[in-house]
């Protein structure tokens, strides 16, 4: 549970920094506000913002790939970023199965999406499971 609860302070993070231009620091010590977190759910928090902002760059190529008829730039900010930290857990986290960061995703795009958030999300983050999968073949 307490990294669900992360993955709602990561998305929130991110929203902070992409949509106000906040720093990150200031962006995860507004996300954590009210969020009641381990030490451990803090520290995974950390670390998938870092390492999402570190792998921005090739994680919004790889959306751009798959996001038929969309840029990653005209997307809706909550599902630009909920695709940003689900994919940096598919493609750089050894630890977390691809299926639970694809679930943890889907979820947050019903709650903070709009209607069709998570069928997009799902969809796109099939692909590149599917893609990761063969290039580990």
């Amino acid at each position: 549970m307490s990294r669900r609860v992360a993955r709602e302070g990561v998305l929130r993070a991110l929203f902070q920094m992409d949509f106000a231009g906040a720093e990150v620091d200031t962006a995860i010590d507004y996300a954590i506000n009210d969020l009641e977190l381990t030490e451990n759910g803090l520290n995974f928090l950390r670390e998938i913002v870092y390492g999402t902002i570190e792998k921005m760059e090739e994680i919004d190529a790889l959306i751009n790939e798959y996001a038929v008829d969309w840029t990653v730039e005209r997307m809706p900010t909550v599902d630009r970023n909920i695709l940003r930290a689900a994919i940096y857990e598919i493609l750089y986290r050894d630890d977390i199965p691809a299926s639970v960061a694809v679930n943890e995703a889907v979820e947050l795009a019903k709650k903070y999406g709009d209607r069709d958030s998570f069928r997009f999300v799902n969809g796109l983050l099939g692909n590149v499971v599917r893609r990761f999968r063969e290039d580990q073949s």
